[in-house]
């Protein structure tokens, strides 16, 4: 892979850099990109919080692109959230504002974009990953691999996005099942509920689903984005119904008792 690939559009230019936590490269009309923090699972820190929507942006000035690829280096899609910067949080309160835009950000730059994103969800899926799996719009999965939302486990509200994508592809029941007990949903599970499309074996991953992306890179484009857009239309009633709340009760979260003593659990497992 270049260190940068670059595209030229109209009168702009739409440039793709590749950096500490975002590779990225161009397949033809498709954008690959990998989120690159694998000795942190590729979870989101401030830094890639920044990048992303940013690079969420560039695709969106971009009238060439057909379609996106999503997946992870290493051996996790994303593990979410930062578990160095819990403390931060909770005693930094423009620290946990600024927190809260961010996942209110990504999840609208995710339903903006006009170009369909295909996941490939080369590993666990957690948290913010996986709400940022299910903002996806088409999503393949290594069979070996799980995704789940364990908020409520480390005392957390799960408002940041789960609760907006997952009632719109499978039942409230279900969503409340795996939302208050942060149970692992196995790959093949994932798709029988409607969370994923396709379970596949690990080593076809990102081939099957960069192969489905230039299928849909073929299509009329006007139809495809503007199709894109209607659907989406039902994931943003849902961010304007729950998110604003549920971002207000994850924030209070932070004053917790239970959630000031996550770190600590965490370090001791680590003993």
């Amino acid at each position: 892979m270049s260190e940068r690939s670059e595209r030229v559009i109209s009168n702009s230019e739409v440039v793709y850099d590749s950096s500490d936590r975002l590779q990225v490269e161009l397949d033809d009309s498709v954008l690959i990109v990998r989120l690159n923090r694998p000795d942190a699972m590729n979870s989101f820190d401030d830094d890639l919080h920044h990048e992303f929507p940013a690079l969420l942006q560039r695709i969106e000035a971009d009238g060439d692109l057909r379609a996106v690829v999503l997946t992870g280096n290493g051996k996790a899609f994303s593990a979410g959230g930062n578990i160095d910067e819990f403390e931060l949080f909770r005693t930094n309160f423009a620290a946990r504002r600024k927190s809260m835009r961010q996942a209110r950000r990504l999840v609208d730059e995710m339903l903006n974009v006009h170009v369909p994103i295909v996941a490939a969800v080369n590993g666990p899926a957690v948290g913010l990953g996986a709400t940022l799996m299910t903002l996806c719009d088409i999503v393949f999965m290594a069979d070996d691999t799980f995704v789940s939302d364990p908020h409520v486990g480390v005392a957390l509200v799960a408002g940041d996005g789960s609760a907006v994508t997952w009632p719109a592809y499978t039942s409230l029941l279900k969503v409340k099942q795996y939302l208050l007990t942060g149970d692992r949903i196995p790959a093949a599970e994932a798709v029988v509920m409607g969370l994923a499309n396709f379970a596949v074996p690990a080593d076809e991953l990102l081939d099957r689903a960069v192969s489905f992306a230039k299928r849909i890179a073929s299509q009329p484009p006007q139809a495809v984005q503007e199709t894109k857009a209607v659907l989406n239309q039902i994931l943003r009633a849902n961010a304007v119904a729950t998110l604003g709340f549920g971002l207000a009760a994850e924030s209070q979260s932070h004053d917790t008792d239970e959630y000031a003593s996550v770190p600590a659990k965490f370090a001791a497992r680590k003993q």
